[in-house]
């Protein structure tokens, strides 16, 4: 789980630009609103619901790459796989790699028989992603802008 003394790390990862234009602006600008928004969300969350967002580190040297974890949202009747990643960590197999392990864990659950999973239309990456995991497209949940939707995509784990 994302811990206090991962403050300054979550709010460089949460103020990086593709975390801004991807995910959105969580309001984290300094580390003391990182220090609230791991408090108030992620543990929150855990709190409630039994899920959250973890962190994601290499094994051999422990540097911290990002996020993944699962969320559960009002507005979803599902459990909904989050992730976010440094840009140096893009395209090494880390999100592919946390994502089978959330997914994984998910199947254990007896109360989650399915996940969904939400990425803008502009995020071809996370789509590939989301895509190589084994999700598939449903549909447009909401229309972001005149050139961006927020799309939806769906897991099911009681068949597997």
């Amino acid at each position: 789980m994302v811990e206090q003394k991962d403050a300054e790390f979550i709010l460089e990862l949460y103020s990086s630009e593709d975390f801004l234009r991807f995910v959105g602006d969580k309001g984290i600008n300094t580390v003391g609103d990182a220090q609230l928004y791991i408090q108030n969300n992620i543990h929150a969350m855990h709190e409630v619901h039994g899920v959250c967002l973890l962190l994601v580190e290499r094994s051999d040297t422990k540097e911290k790459l990002g996020v993944c974890g699962l969320i559960k949202r009002p507005e979803l009747t599902a459990y909904d796989i989050g992730y976010g990643f440094k840009p140096a960590a893009y395209g090494q197999g880390y999100g592919y790699e946390a994502g089978q392990a959330v997914i994984a864990c998910a199947r254990t659950q007896p109360e989650i028989d399915e996940l969904v999973a939400i990425t803008t239309s502009d995020n071809g990456a996370s789509q590939a992603l989301l895509t190589k995991l084994g999700f598939t497209y449903v549909k447009v949940q909401e229309a972001i802008s005149d050139t961006v939707d927020l799309l939806l995509y769906q897991m099911s784990l009681d068949s597997e």
